[in-house]
């Protein structure tokens, strides 16, 4: 790590993947705890409502996880290049090393791991986060950075994402993320790094929200028409009890009241018959 003062820099919190979020672990589990117990009660459900429990259920757990999971992920838009940069300020040292970037809704993620790890008689494994979600204040986490003595591929990323950056990145990405907006693109300007630019492109994140967007829209259209095609199959789908009423109602069953106890007081043997 690079050294401070002699020293090797402190970091107050555990460092984690770009992708890993205790957060978004949470809420899988959550969403897949509510899964496992639907499939648990699923036996009990008689007939072919069954599958139509299944697949109501499945469906709407998929939806609400999806959109919780993917505001604490840090896969909208992702990119990394092999370079050779330069590592320290005020050094000529230049090392080869992969720069990744990793833009969620929270903040940015950004690694540097050296091509070999151990170069300049140093381990070169970085994962920085940097945060602009509500109560945090992205400037003072840069300005910590440079406290720390990052490298300068770090430092050189996130400076591009501070509000004093003439890029426009930081408003860019901050509104998208306050606004859950699909407005997040390719940086306004070039991130070179070395002899070599990184570009972005949307990730995982981005295309999991796109694919379950489409998916509610052809289910939306799906229901129209059902509305105004077939009402009553729209009418099972939706509640399996009407077909069940509805087999009363068009058989007009007699229902035969009758009241066991009108014999101990001597009562005429009276029968009440009622047609629905």
């Amino acid at each position: 790590m690079t050294l401070w003062n002699g020293e090797l820099s402190f970091y107050p919190q555990p460092r984690h993947a770009p992708g890993f979020s205790v957060p978004l672990l949470i809420v899988i589990l959550v969403f897949l705890a509510l899964a496992a117990s639907f499939l648990l009660i699923l036996p009990g459900i008689r007939g072919h409502s069954r599958w139509f429990w299944l697949v109501r259920v499945l469906l709407s757990l998929f939806i609400g996880a999806e959109i919780v999971a993917v505001n604490f992920s840090a896969q909208w838009s992702v990119g990394g290049i092999n370079t050779n940069t330069s590592y320290k300020a005020f050094s000529a040292a230049r090392v080869s090393a992969h720069v990744g970037l990793h833009i969620g809704l929270e903040g940015i993620n950004i690694t540097l791991t050296g091509t070999p790890v151990h170069q300049l008689n140093e381990t070169i494994d970085y994962n920085e986060h940097f945060k602009w979600r509500l109560g945090e204040n992205y400037a003072a986490e840069y300005w910590e950075a440079l406290e720390k003595g990052l490298p300068d591929p770090v430092l050189y990323l996130a400076e591009k994402f501070t509000p004093s950056s003439p890029c426009g990145l930081y408003r860019q990405y901050r509104l998208a993320g306050h606004f859950a907006s699909a407005a997040l693109c390719v940086p306004l300007c070039p991130l070179r790094l070395g002899s070599s630019t990184l570009t972005t492109h949307y990730g995982a994140a981005f295309w999991v929200t796109l694919a379950t967007g489409i998916l509610c829209l052809l289910l939306g259209v799906a229901v129209v028409s059902l509305h105004y095609s077939r009402p009553s199959a729209l009418r099972t789908f939706l509640d399996q009890s009407v077909k069940n009423y509805g087999s009363q109602v068009k058989g007009s069953l007699p229902l035969i009241l009758n009241n066991p106890l009108h014999k101990q007081f001597g009562a005429l043997d009276l029968t009440t018959s009622t047609n629905l």
